[in-house]
């Protein structure tokens, strides 16, 4: 597989996962009915860093951003958005994807990286937690999934230095 920074031409490739994921209403808090034009600046806006990885038959089946989480002398702690096509999920794509973006994020300068709201019934949790993250607190009864009701948001935190 390869890591690579996303171009405006890999938008098309994102969108169908990017779509599917977030229409389901299980891990992203963004609206289930992100139009196409809102969901590329969402992600593809221009204060964010785009990677994408492809697999050995140039499918593009993940993509990730980084972005500053604060502004002006705070600007040093990430914020990131990780997305795998769920149709090449558990084939740790996730994991190298992450491993990558939290070692670019690093190289940029930036201290740490905050995760603002992970769904607790997110199966990525665990990753995060893996990846040395830890649940600064959760916001109880914050989420609305479709299948398990009202469920918490985590704020995670990882240091980079």
């Amino acid at each position: 597989m390869q890591i690579r920074e996303a171009a405006a031409e890999d938008w098309p490739r994102i969108w169908p996962f990017w779509h599917r994921i977030v229409a389901a209403g299980e891990t992203y808090a963004w609206d289930r009915d992100t139009s196409e034009e809102a969901a590329r600046s969402l992600w593809m806006g221009p204060a964010k860093r785009v990677y994408v990885v492809e697999d050995e038959t140039g499918t593009l089946v993940a993509s990730a951003f980084v972005t500053p989480n604060y502004g002006g002398p705070a600007a040093r702690v990430a914020n990131a958005g990780f997305m795998v096509d769920p149709d090449h999920a558990g084939r740790g794509i996730g994991r190298a994807l992450a491993e990558h973006v939290l070692s670019a994020a690093r190289a940029d300068g930036y201290r740490g990286m905050v995760f603002n709201a992970v769904v607790e019934t997110n199966p990525a949790l665990k990753l995060w937690l893996s990846l040395g993250f830890t649940i600064l607190g959760t916001v109880p009864d914050a989420f609305e999934h479709p299948r398990h009701g009202l469920v918490g948001l985590h704020v995670m935190y990882r240091s980079l230095d």
